[in-house]
């Protein structure tokens, strides 16, 4: 007979099953490896600081719709990974979560992953892409040229 967390006939513990769920190389970054749905909760907060769980979930249930226990054990997995921290609010019963750290380190490694994986290492392809996928404003074009400007006298 086999409990849970053990191996049968001894009462050793199952290799694997003690190790944390969170569980990362010494000196590996937080947010290395965030599952999707932990990284759409902290875009979510990239974007507006000091959301209740209920204002995440109304904020996400366009294209991640999800239970209110959901969003909670997602903030509290991602607390434990110190990448938000909560406060309760100045009304009522609710928290309100924040991101303690920037996302530029966590945009450039996904994109990073994003372009080796899909495009063969071309960013050009990507970008290329990326503009096929709907309309450009002129206003989007003025930005992108300003970013290029940027690029060359960086370089320059």
């Amino acid at each position: 007979m086999t409990t849970r967390g053990r191996q049968a006939g001894n009462n050793k513990p199952a290799v694997g099953l003690n190790r944390p769920r969170s569980a990362r190389p010494a000196g590996a970054p937080a947010a290395q490896s965030l599952p999707d749905a932990e990284l759409e909760v902290l875009a979510c907060l990239w974007r507006e600081a000091d959301l209740t769980a209920a204002e995440i979930r109304q904020r996400l249930a366009a294209y991640r719709p999800m239970s209110h226990a959901s969003v909670l054990t997602l903030l509290k997995r991602l607390a434990a990974k110190n990448l938000v921290a909560r406060a309760k609010a100045a009304t009522g019963k609710a928290h309100v979560y924040r991101a303690t750290r920037r996302p530029d380190p966590t945009y450039r490694r996904v994109l990073g992953r994003l372009v080796q994986r899909l495009f063969g290492g071309s960013r050009v392809a990507m970008v290329a892409s990326l503009l096929d996928i709907g309309r450009v404003s002129p206003e989007d074009i003025q930005e992108m040229k300003q970013l290029l400007r940027q690029l060359e006298s960086k370089r320059g």
